[in-house]
Formats: structure tokens, sequence, C-alpha cells
């Protein structure tokens, strides 16, 4: 979810390789992706992912430049 207050952006290349994305929901719009390196925000708004964790491994979604536990999640897939 973004605010709208500055241009957002997560990466996370290796998570997004590591899960079957079943679709990506922003505002009414459904998408269905074949895959996807980041995902960026430049006005308000939320956008929900649906997926299949496939890869074991620990994996990271971020805010790039950003060095704070709070502009990241982190995802175990066992």
């Amino acid at each position: 979810m973004a605010d709208g207050s500055q241009e957002l952006a997560l990466s996370g290349g290796d998570f997004f390789r590591a899960i079957w994305i079943n679709e990506i929901v922003i505002g009414d719009t459904e998408i269905r992706p074949m895959g996807v390196h980041s995902i960026e925000f430049d006005a308000d708004g939320t956008a929900v992912l649906s997926f299949v964790a496939v890869l074991p491994g620990r994996y990271t979604l971020s805010v790039p430049g950003s060095s704070g536990d709070s502009l990241q999640a982190v995802f175990n897939i066992q």
C-alpha cells in the first residue's frame, strides 16, 4: 500500500522467481503476469498479490536503497 506522498517501489527479483503468481489486483484491475521483477506505486493505492510458493529459501521484498526493517518483507519458503 502506498499513501501517495512519494513514489514507492518494491523490489525482489529473487522472490518473484521463487513463486508462481496467480494474479495481482490493483484497484478493480486483475493482472495475471508471466513474471514480475518489481512493483512501483506512483500514487496512493493498494496492490494485492496472490501467489503459490515454489522454490524453498529466504527471500526479501524491499524498498530499493532502504536499510530499515520496516521497509522490507521477508518470506521463508520451506
